[in-house]
C-alpha cells in the first residue's frame, strides 16, 4: 500500500493527517512507520482527524499515514469463544509470547488462529439457494458452543462448490456461491464485519422470557428479560465486579461477554485468573467453554478503550445470529465515557456537563439500543442483553453518565455503600432500584411460578417500603414508642433482608437460588407475617414472639432448606403453626393467672 497521507500534527491519541483527500470517515488506517491501527474521526478539506488506539509515545511529524480502504472490523469465526481480546480484538495471549509481559507497538496478530484446522461439517449442497444468514457449516467450537457458519448478510446466491466434511483452516473455502451479479464468492469459515455497524435480522420480538441470574434480589424483585438492558450503578467497593461474575457464572444465558472496559489492572487480572477456574454449573466443563474475555485497562490507550464496548456487542450480535442467548457484562461505561471525553476535550469540542460531549446520550443510546431478542434471518431466534456497570466518583447518582444511562436501560440496580459495608451481598438496595420488566414477565410469571406470584411480590415490597418509614421515626425517637403491630413490621422486614434478600455467594445452596424456592421463601415469610399478626392484635407483645426463635430460624431457611426440595417448606408451615398455638395457649394460661 503506498502513503496516502503524512502526519502534521500529534495530540495524545489523536493526531491530525495531511493528505490528498483519500481518506473515508471512520475508515481504518496505518499509521507511522509502525503502523499503529487507527480510525478516521474526521474529514476536513485537506485535513482528517485520526484517533490511535495505541500509544503515540514517539510518533514524529510527516511519519506516512496508510488508508486501507474498509472500516475497522472483527474477523467473525470459530476460535472467538474461550479468547481474551484487547479492545480491537487482538489476542492477548498470543500478544504475549510475541512480545512479552508488554504489548509491543504495531504488533500485528490476526484474532484467528490461521494455522488451526477446525472439524467442519457442511450443511449445504450443490444447487441450493442461500440468502444472508442462512448457515452453510457447522463446527464443534468448544465443548457447550456449536459454532454455525453463517453466509454473510450481504450475500445470496446459489451453491456451485460444496467441500466435503474435514478439517479445514478457517482461511480454507468451504463454500463457492454465484451471487445475482454473477460473481463467485468464496464462503470460509470467518467473515469481517464492522465494529460500528449493527448485524441485520428479520424481526424484533417481545421480551417476555426472563433472564434468570438465581439472584433473590434481581429475579423477584428488579428482573430482567433476554434481550433487556441493565445498569449497575455503584461506587468503589459496593460489588459491581462481584455482581457481575455471579450474573455471569449462574445467568440461563448461553455465552458471556465480558467487557472489562477501562478498569483497574488488578481487577482485570482477578477477572483472568478467576473465570478461567469456574466451572459452568449447569454443564461442569469450564465456564471459558462460552465465555468471551475483553481485557482493555485503564492505563491501555483510551482510544482502544472507547472501540471495546462496539467490539464485545458485535461480537454478541455474531453469537445471537446463529440462535444463541447472550449476556454482556460491560464494566464499566464510566471509563467508556472518560475516554470520549478525554479525545473529545483533544478534538476542542464545545463540553456539555462535567466536560463530557454533548453526544454522550446518543453514543450510550447507540450501546444499549443494540440489545433485543429477535428473530434471525436463518430463522432462529436469539438475544443479546446488556448489563452495564457504572461508577460514579463518589457514588453520586447524579452524575451525567448514570442519569443518561437511565434513559436508555429498563432495569437499575442500584448499589448502595452502607450495605455494601454492612456486608449485605448483593448490595442492591430495593427502594432506589426499579424494573420496567414486570409487566411484559406477568405471564411468564404466572405460567411458570404461580397465579399469585406477583401479589407476593407486591406485599414483600410493601412491608420494606413501609419499614423505610417507620425506621426513620426510629431515628429520631427510638423504637420502643412504637406500638406492636409497627413493631412486628420492623421484625419481619428483617427477616426479608436477612433471610430473603441477602445471599452469600460462596454458600453451594445459597450462590443460586432456583425461582420456585424463591417464591415458596416470600410466601413463608408472608404466612408467619398473618401469623404473628394475629397474636399481636391479640394483645401478646412482640418480646413473647421473639422468645421462640422463629423468625431466626426463617432467616436461616435460605441454607437449611435445599434447592430442590420443595417439601421442607410444609415442614415450615407446621412449624409456624406450633408456634401460633404454643405462644396462643402460653398467653391465655397467663391471662387466667392474672385474674
Amino acid at each position: 500500500m503506498e502513503q496516502n497521507g503524512r502526519i502534521i500534527g500529534v495530540n495524545g491519541p489523536v493526531i491530525t493527517v495531511e493528505g490528498t483527500g483519500q481518506f473515508e470517515m471512520l475508515e481504518m488506517v496505518l499509521v507511522g512507520h509502525e503502523k499503529l491501527i487507527g480510525e478516521v474521526i474526521g474529514v476536513e478539506d485537506q485535513h482528517a482527524i485520526v484517533q490511535v488506539y495505541e500509544s503515540t509515545t514517539g510518533l514524529k511529524v510527516s511519519e506516512p499515514v496508510i488508508a486501507t480502504g474498509k472500516p475497522l472490523s472483527l474477523q467473525l469465526g470459530p476460535g472467538i469463544i474461550g479468547g481474551v481480546f484487547d479492545g480491537i480484538q487482538r489476542p492477548l495471549e498470543d500478544i504475549e509470547d510475541q512480545s512479552g509481559p508488554f504489548i509491543t507497538r504495531g504488533i500485528n496478530i490476526t484474532p484467528l488462529d490461521k494455522e488451526k484446522k477446525w472439524q467442519v461439517t457442511v450443511t449445504v449442497k450443490v444447487g441450493d439457494t442461500l440468502k444472508g444468514g442462512d448457515v452453510v457449516a457447522t463446527v464443534q467450537e468448544t465443548d457447550l458452543v456449536l459454532h454455525k457458519v453463517m453466509l454473510h448478510p450481504d450475500y445470496c446466491g446459489v451453491v456451485e462448490y460444496a467441500a466435503k466434511d474435514g478439517e479445514y483452516t478457517v482461511e480454507e473455502p468451504i463454500v463457492k456461491l454465484r451471487t445475482q451479479s454473477d460473481d463467485l464468492e468464496e464462503v470460509k469459515l470467518y467473515q469481517e464485519w464492522p465494529v460500528r455497524k449493527p448485524r441485520p435480522f428479520k424481526a424484533r420480538k417481545r421480551l417476555d422470557q426472563p433472564l434468570i441470574t438465581g439472584q433473590r434480589v434481581i429475579d423477584t424483585l428488579f428482573p430482567i428479560t433476554k434481550g433487556g438492558t441493565a445498569s449497575i450503578p455503584g461506587g468503589f467497593g459496593t460489588g459491581k465486579t462481584m455482581a457481575q461474575h455471579q450474573l455471569a457464572k449462574w445467568s440461563n444465558a448461553d455465552i458471556i461477554v465480558y467487557i472489562g472496559c477501562g478498569e483497574r489492572g488488578n481487577e482485570i487480572k482477578g477477572v483472568l485468573e478467576d473465570f478461567p477456574e469456574l466451572i459452568d454449573p449447569k454443564s461442569g466443563k469450564p465456564l471459558m467453554d462460552r465465555t468471551i474475555l475483553i481485557a482493555n485497562t485503564s492505563n491501555m490507550p483510551v482510544a482502544a478503550r472507547e472501540a471495546s464496548i462496539y467490539t464485545g456487542i458485535t461480537l454478541a450480535e455474531y453469537y445471537r445470529d446463529m440462535g444463541y442467548h447472550v449476556a454482556i457484562m460491560a464494566d464499566s461505561t464510566s471509563r467508556w465515557a472518560e475516554a470520549l471525553r478525554e479525545i473529545s476535550g483533544r478534538l476542542e469540542e464545545m463540553p456539555a456537563e462535567e466536560g463530557f460531549p454533548a453526544y454522550l446520550p446518543s453514543r450510550l443510546s447507540q450501546f444499549y439500543e443494540r440489545a433485543g431478542y429477535v428473530e434471525n434471518f436463518n430463522d432462529s431466534e436469539g438475544s443479546v442483553s446488556i448489563i452495564g456497570a457504572v461508577s460514579p466518583q463518589g457514588g453520586d447518582f447524579s452524575e451525567p453518565v448514570t442519569q443518561n444511562t437511565k434513559r436508555f436501560i429498563r432495569c437499575f440496580w442500584a448499589l448502595d455503600r452502607q450495605l455494601a459495608y454492612a456486608r449485605h451481598y448483593p448490595a442492591i438496595h430495593w427502594l432506589n432500584s426499579y424494573s420496567e420488566y414486570m409487566d411484559d414477565l406477568e405471564e411468564w410469571y404466572k405460567s411458570n411460578i404461580s397465579e399469585d406470584f406477583l401479589n407476593v411480590r407486591t406485599k414483600i415490597i410493601q412491608l420494606l417500603q413501609e419499614e423505610n418509614k417507620l425506621m426513620e421515626i426510629v431515628k429520631l425517637i427510638g423504637s420502643d414508642i412504637l406500638p406492636e403491630e409497627q413493631k412486628l413490621i420492623l421484625e419481619i422486614a428483617k427477616v426479608i433482608r436477612l433471610g430473603f434478600l441477602q445471599q452469600n455467594a460462596f454458600h453451594d445452596v445459597d450462590t443460586y437460588v432456583p425461582m420456585e424456592k424463591q417464591f415458596h421463601m416470600m410466601k413463608t415469610i408472608l404466612y408467619l407475617y398473618e401469623r404473628s399478626k394475629d397474636l399481636v392484635d391479640k394483645g401478646i407483645p412482640l418480646s413473647e414472639l421473639r422468645k421462640t426463635g422463629i423468625y431466626d430460624e426463617l432467616i436461616k431457611m435460605k441454607y437449611t432448606i435445599g434447592n430442590e426440595d420443595m417439601e421442607q417448606f410444609k415442614e415450615l408451615y407446621i412449624r409456624i403453626d406450633d408456634f401460633y398455638e404454643k405462644v396462643k395457649d402460653s398467653y391465655k394460661s397467663f391471662e387466667r393467672k392474672k385474674s
